[in-house]
């Protein structure tokens, strides 16, 4: 990611087409480690191509990655000992309901946290 960031910086400062040299010095005036290997991919990867095209494809693809709060149903395979029906996934429910329960009291360090 420091690979990137040191690009973006690179192009947000004037410089078109960053070269490995740009992004080492730029990685090294803030004390970051140099991973040449990174560097040289990176490089392959964007030769010849926009920065602005890219961050536009790489928008509609997030575009269409599910995120936020909502619930992920998982399909679980039953242990061999686990009774049919999913007893087993309902009374581990119970139990994290417990364990939130106690999480949320103030009582456990003695004092209000908002008073």
């Amino acid at each position: 990611m420091k690979v990137i960031a040191a690009y973006l910086l690179s192009v947000l400062g004037g410089n078109a087409a960053p070269t490995a040299d740009d992004l080492k010095y730029i990685l090294g005036s803030v004390g970051a480690e140099i991973d040449d290997e990174r560097i040289d991919l990176l490089l392959s990867e964007v030769n010849g191509k926009d920065i602005t095209e890219l961050i536009a494809s790489g928008r509609e693809k997030l575009a269409s990655v599910p995120g936020g709060g909502g619930a992920v149903a998982v399909a679980a395979a039953p242990t061999a000992g686990a009774p049919a029906g999913g007893a087993a996934p309902a009374a581990e429910a119970k139990e994290e309901k417990k364990v939130e329960e106690k999480e949320e009291s103030d009582e456990d360090m003695g004092f209000s946290l908002f008073d």
